[in-house]
């Protein structure tokens, strides 16, 4: 199973229905990934999301991710300031995926890609559409899975 960080920006952007970045939302809903959070990313989630949409909103959608089972709460007690001279309001996301080991941090903030240069500690920076088509293979191929295997088992061969 993945470990995903969502920066809020890419979080506001899966909530809406009808965003074509919804399936982020809806798969973590579904526990098709883990939600790296802690109590900061938590806490900044519902300050901008009150002010995108309103303050019984926010705190639903924070309390759907603090409830969740998948919610993967990591508290990062090292400040690794690495996007500390860009913007460090972000280190939270990169402190949070470090100590969680997230596979992604997901972001539409350019100045994350600056993280793909350091060599250490390693962090993959996806955007919202590159997310997105990742979960849409991993649907794809156990889709795949299931039909060859389904197909197997009532003697029908396996291609």
């Amino acid at each position: 199973m993945r470990y995903v960080v969502l920066d809020t920006n890419a979080l506001i952007q899966a909530l809406p229905t009808k965003s074509p970045y919804h399936r982020i939302w809806s798969d973590f809903l579904d526990g098709k990934y883990r939600l790296c959070v802690s109590n900061e990313i938590l806490s900044e989630y519902e300050e901008i999301l009150s002010i995108h949409t309103s303050p019984k909103v926010a705190h639903n959608v924070v309390e759907a991710i603090a409830r969740h089972p998948l919610t993967h709460y990591r508290e990062s007690y090292y400040r690794f300031r690495l996007l500390a001279d860009v913007d460090k309001d972000d280190d939270k996301f990169v402190d949070c995926a470090i100590t969680s080991n997230a596979d992604y941090i997901v972001t539409e903030d350019t100045h994350f890609n600056r993280l793909k240069q350091i060599p250490f500690p390693k962090l993959t920076i996806l955007t919202l559409e590159e997310f997105n088509e990742e979960l849409k293979k991993v649907a794809e191929d156990k889709t795949d899975f299931i039909w060859k295997t389904t197909r197997g088992l009532y003697g029908r061969g396996t291609t």
